[in-house]
């Protein structure tokens, strides 16, 4: 398909769980609420068909679950899930730093470096509603260097499995902030070093970081 040509339409059903997803990732629709069909085909104007199509994917996804009586209601996560999500990150991330230090290239390194770079001016211009995004993607592009066939899917899928209301983000903290550019400082040069078991470990160090912090606010 050329630029110029248009491209298909999303389907109404992922319309739907596009939208809903984006809605429970950034709890804008918390944990606990109860998802009606009826009244999300209305708010969105289609028909419940799509909406059903959308709930089984979310389903899948862990992001809802039904109960009798009740339908499907958005998943509540308590303290042990929060804490099995950050440990099954610092495992998944920390082993994409390990790989990609045996094979992350000089240009790839200056693209990690310039990224961190970005977050560096952003955050002394006290820009922190950037860091979050941009960590996001710091951390992914590692895990995709190390493990470019299935580490990568992986790290999304762990990621996508739990919403970070954009409030709750250590970025936002500015007591935690240096903290963590020095960790991605300290990653970038294990990973300029070849040093697979530190960029691991201080991964490792920071994504459990996140968490305490997370269990915290």
């Amino acid at each position: 398909m050329s630029a110029l040509e248009p491209r298909p339409p999303v389907s109404k059903a992922e319309y739907v769980y596009n939208t809903l997803l984006d809605d429970i990732r950034n709890a804008r629709i918390p944990g606990g609420t109860a998802l009606r069909a009826g009244e999300v085909a209305r708010r969105l104007g289609v028909s419940v068909t799509p909406v059903r199509e959308a709930l089984r994917r979310l389903e899948k996804d862990r992001l809802i679950r039904y109960e009798a009586h009740h339908g499907a209601t958005v998943v509540d996560l308590g303290e042990e899930a929060l804490a099995e999500y950050y440990g099954l990150r610092a495992v998944v991330e920390g082993l994409g730093a390990r790989l990609a230090a045996a094979r992350v290239t000089a240009e790839e390194l200056a693209e990690l470096r310039e990224l961190h770079a970005a977050m560096v001016e952003d955050a002394a211009r006290g820009r922190g509603d950037r860091l979050g995004e941009q960590s996001l993607r710091f951390h992914l592009r590692i895990v995709d260097i190390g493990g470019p066939a299935f580490l990568g899917a992986h790290a999304r899928a762990v990621r996508n499995s739990v919403p970070v209301p954009a409030e709750a983000s250590l970025w936002l903290a500015r007591d935690q902030v240096q903290a963590q550019l020095d960790a991605h400082e300290a990653i970038l040069e294990a990973l300029a070093a070849g040093d697979g078991d530190a960029a691991e470990r201080v991964m490792i160090e920071h994504v459990r970081r996140a968490g305490a912090f997370r269990a915290r606010a």
